[in-house]
């Protein structure tokens, strides 16, 4: 192969992706926010009063207070509203109004049910019913007990429908539609608590995205690092169907375990110049708080590649993966040293995988509209 092959490292994310010199405020999730709605309009109908905060349980027992936005009776149920604090995370879904619709049912327990804005599960691989709301184990265990906190369930039947105005706009800018949750957002969360600038979430979603993809009876799944590779990646293979992209970002590792533990047979990673460095270096998770691009590395693959002593030079000094790029360019030695870095992000992908995935890699320009190099399966 010509060169020793790095060690293989998938590197922690810290708690928080920037450090600020305060703290960063936590915030709610949906299923949280939701569940403290369906409360506050349970306690409604019971009690006659609409309340002005509720207190529910999160799933590590924690208890905590939400204010009540709206709360009011309607013909024979009442309807509450809790707006979601993200606090200090970016959250699509911040200022969202979680409202809850509840009222009496004929038979003792509880029904659940999505309303308006509220994602309906199209496609098997989610562990939840298809035909039914995108809301997640874990809210439905807080909503069915927060219900418990004020009526006696096995003597009564409450019916909850939960909904979220312009949940359907709000969805457009998640993984939702990819992932067969049509017509809204999901009640998600697993504590109640969003964590700032964790990307937990975004792990959890590509693993997710990659089961979803193996229930849906594919082999092959195309990782990509954002949408532009995603757009270079789709004109790459335009015989796949759209289930079979997952943008990753930072979590390769993640996703290629994925892919492995649910069967697939195939991998292809499509990137650009920087991410490729990192994983050539071995670094499976490539987060700027846990990875540099290795210009070393660069520097090899340029003389590798037949480039100059000098332009080797001028690589490895590179102040980017980027401008490094632009250099192989302009010297005309793109094509070659791309392919070359390529080769070396298969040969770490296939270390990683294991021999049970074919794995491809492809490097795209900074548009993401071209593919200037890859390990072999395409030529330029």
């Amino acid at each position: 192969m010509g060169y020793d092959l790095p060690p293989l490292r998938e590197p922690d994310l810290p708690r928080t992706a920037k450090v600020r010199p305060v703290a960063l405020r936590t915030g709610w999730t949906t299923g949280a926010c939701a569940t403290a709605a369906a409360k506050a309009a349970l306690t409604a109908l019971v009690t006659g009063v609409a309340p002005a905060e509720v207190e529910i349980g999160l799933p590590a027992g924690r208890r905590v207070r939400f204010p009540v936005a709206r709360c009011d009776r309607r013909d024979e149920g009442a309807e509450a509203v809790v707006v979601k604090d993200a606090g200090d995370d970016p959250d699509v879904t911040h200022g969202a109004e979680l409202t809850a619709t509840v009222g009496w049912r004929p038979v003792p327990g509880l029904a659940l049910e999505g309303g308006p804005g509220v994602g309906t599960v199209t496609k098997p691989g989610l562990g939840l019913a298809v035909g039914g709301p995108a809301i997640n184990d874990t809210p439905r265990r807080m909503i069915g007990e927060a219900v418990a906190e004020v009526v006696d369930l096995t003597a009564v039947g409450v019916r909850v429908v939960i909904s979220v105005p312009r949940g359907e706009i709000m969805a457009r800018k998640t993984t939702n539609r990819r992932l067969g949750i049509v017509g809204g957002i999901s009640i998600l969360g697993t504590t109640g608590i969003v964590r700032p600038f964790s990307t937990a979430s975004w792990r959890a979603s590509v693993v997710q995205a990659v089961q979803v993809a193996a229930a849906q009876g594919e082999r092959t799944v195309v990782l990509c690092t954002g949408g532009r590779t995603e757009r270079g990646a789709r004109a790459l293979l335009p015989e796949l169907p759209e289930v079979c992209f997952v943008e990753v970002g930072d979590f390769t590792g993640a996703a290629v375990t994925a892919a492995v533990t649910h069967g697939l047979s195939g991998v292809v990673f499509v990137g650009m110049a920087g991410k490729l460095a990192k994983l050539a270096a071995g670094v499976l998770m490539t987060h700027y708080t846990r990875s540099k691009v290795d210009l070393s590395l660069l520097g090899a693959v340029t003389v590798e590649a037949g480039g100059t002593a000098d332009l080797a030079t001028a690589v490895t000094a590179a102040n980017t993966g980027r401008h490094a790029y632009e250099l192989w360019e302009a010297a005309g030695l793109l094509g070659p040293a791309g392919d070359l870095l390529c080769r070396r992000v298969r040969a770490v992908l296939r270390r990683f995988a294991g021999d049970a995935v074919a794995v491809d890699v492809a490097m795209v320009d900074f548009t993401g509209a071209r593919v200037v190099a890859s390990s072999g399966r395409w030529a330029r």
